[in-house]
């Protein structure tokens, strides 16, 4: 039962001191606001450094030739490793690990298509159908290259959305004939990639007729695999040891050499980042909670303050007959109405300015989407709730304990 008068000398309290009103809830207030806004500001920058992965996956390696740096069973160094198709079938073959694999051949120089009277240069890249799932490309037209098209060495060609409206306008691409550096190639599909990288004016080849098609060569310029997504750092950089001497087998330089074979291990990198946000997060979960701490020895500090001053009255209330319990409680109810309240504004508050920033703050690849756990807030607001029942219960017991007469003399 809701005791009115209760309420009423609670606010008329409040009232009466204002100043020591705005304190308590301010400390608490203030606690919860940084917490909102530090858990936030390190869910953002999580955010944002993943999503410059969503464009790949994460469990991929990437693979360039390089130049060799040690002198390897009686071979000189500053050899250049051209890397070949031996090394993407070997490597499919003996590294059982590998679930995709594909091997890339970017045709040199100004690369000119042409399609009726238009004619504009695009990149052209030449792959095995795999690299579709290991870059993340989305058919939105037709289909992607394939293995028959690989095989049969066939002349046919993936296009990006740009590329069919510069050469197609409005029209339908599927089944159309384009002129790729003057060979000409059947389009069988438009494709979208989410990264918004390059590929955006892109032309995909089967690897096999490229090959073909210029000087027969069999000479690739990168090798692009995925592993289990299951696997450990450890397991990882296991993998790519025995990559790079499948490859230093082939081409006769040290294995140990790194420059001969660069390779950009995905798990690895994500691993070392994962490693730096969670350093992060640790970081601003002991802010966050050295902030709690403070708003918490804040409300202990002014409650006790509030039991000191109103020593004499509570002599007066037990002069004239009021149990402890009503004493005890109505302190509590004034610390837990100032500590809900001020929890509330401080939830609030960081709530808005996360919201803004989230709508306002402009594009950034470090920084995306700032939002807190709003469970973790709430918790935090009734921990601090719970201090300040702690901090009003103690010394108020205290004081509802001495005798009318020595809290009576109480200056």
């Amino acid at each position: 039962m809701i005791d009115l008068d209760t309420w009423q000398e609670i606010f008329s309290i409040i009232h009466k001191n204002k100043l020591r009103t705005f304190l308590t809830g301010f400390s608490v207030a203030w606690g919860i606001f940084m917490l909102i806004i530090l858990l936030g500001a390190g869910n953002g920058l999580k955010n944002g450094i993943f999503r410059n992965f969503e464009g790949s996956l994460i469990n991929s390696m990437f693979i360039y030739g390089g130049r060799t740096t040690k002198p390897y069973k009686g071979m000189k160094e500053g050899r250049y490793i051209q890397l070949s198709n031996d090394d993407y079938r070997e490597i499919k073959r003996n590294i059982p690990e590998v679930e995709l694999i594909s091997s890339l051949f970017n045709l040199p120089g100004q690369n000119y298509v042409a399609h009726d009277s238009r004619s504009v240069s695009f990149k052209i890249m030449t792959i095995f159908p795999d690299y579709q799932a290991i870059d993340k490309l989305k058919m939105l037209e037709g289909r992607f290259i394939n293995n028959i098209d690989i095989r049969e060495k066939r002349k046919v060609a993936a296009i990006s959305p740009q590329v069919k409206k510069e050469l197609f306008k409005h029209k339908d691409a599927i089944g159309e004939y384009i002129i790729v550096n003057g060979f000409l190639i059947r389009v069988v599909g438009v494709f979208e990639d989410d990264d918004n990288d390059d590929s955006d004016e892109c032309i995909y080849l089967p690897i096999t007729t490229a090959q073909l098609l210029y000087g027969g060569k069999k000479d690739i310029s990168m090798l692009q695999l995925t592993i289990p997504s299951s696997s450990t750092k450890e397991a990882a950089l296991d993998i790519e040891k025995r990559i790079r001497k499948q490859i230093g087998e082939l081409h006769k330089f040290d294995p140990e050499d790194e420059r001969a074979a660069h390779v950009s291990n995905s798990v690895e990198q994500t691993s070392e980042i994962m490693t730096v946000i969670n350093a992060i997060r640790a970081f601003i979960w002991v802010i966050g909670i050295m902030t709690i701490v403070a708003g918490i020895v804040g409300v202990s500090n002014i409650m006790t303050i509030v039991v000191k001053e109103r020593t004499k009255e509570i002599g007066i209330r037990k002069a004239l007959g009021a149990r402890p319990v009503s004493i005890i409680g109505m302190i509590m109810q004034e610390a837990v109405l100032i500590t809900s309240i001020s929890g509330f504004i401080g939830l609030l508050s960081g709530t808005v300015l996360l919201e803004f920033l989230r709508n306002k703050f402009p594009e950034n690849r470090y920084f995306y989407n700032p939002e807190a756990d709003i469970m973790i807030a709430v918790g935090a607001t009734v921990l601090l709730i719970t201090a300040g029942l702690l901090a009003g219960f103690f010394p108020a017991r205290r004081a509802a304990r001495i005798k009318p007469t020595v809290a009576l003399r109480d200056e």
